[in-house]
């Protein structure tokens, strides 16, 4: 069992996140890494799973077995425990500019236990004008192993 088993229907997009932890790994080992990127956007309707795929990946970024569902970082991950992955919602109806950079700054530092800082960005498409500028900066010049995984419907 992996954690993206509970992908239901998901199958392609499945192995498209397995094949890209995969790379991941090979680039917390020292090598290219190629089909790892520092930023995914999950998209769908709401109730779609667009968030738990995101939390999987997240989950099989820091395992170091690309997500086998039973060790300590995926279990940390899946609760939503894990110091390096950061889980983010509006403090109201959309995302303040404040906000935002506050995100921004705490996704500079290196991870401290798993191998990836993971900011989880739940309801992307909710962020103010300023917010989302200040955010397309810091997709565009990411710390080094910090990965954004953006949720929009």
């Amino acid at each position: 069992m992996t954690v993206f088993d509970d992908l239901v229907g998901q199958d392609q997009a499945a192995a498209v996140l397995s094949r890209a932890a995969a790379a991941a790994g090979e680039v917390v080992a020292g090598g290219r890494g190629a089909g790892m990127t520092h930023a995914w956007l999950f998209t769908g309707p709401p109730g779609s799973g667009r968030e738990h795929a995101a939390r999987a990946f997240a989950a099989a970024l820091m395992c170091p077995d690309r997500g086998c569902g039973h060790c300590d970082q995926c279990h940390q991950v899946l609760i939503g425990s894990h110091p390096d992955l950061e889980s983010v919602r509006p403090d109201g109806l959309s995302y303040s500019v404040k906000q935002t950079r506050e995100l921004i700054l705490r996704a500079a530092g290196a991870p401290t236990q798993g191998r990836w800082r993971v900011m989880l960005f739940e309801d992307a498409d909710r962020a103010t004008e300023s917010a989302a500028n200040a955010l397309l900066k810091a997709i565009e010049e990411p710390a080094p192993r910090t990965v954004w995984l953006l949720c929009a419907p």
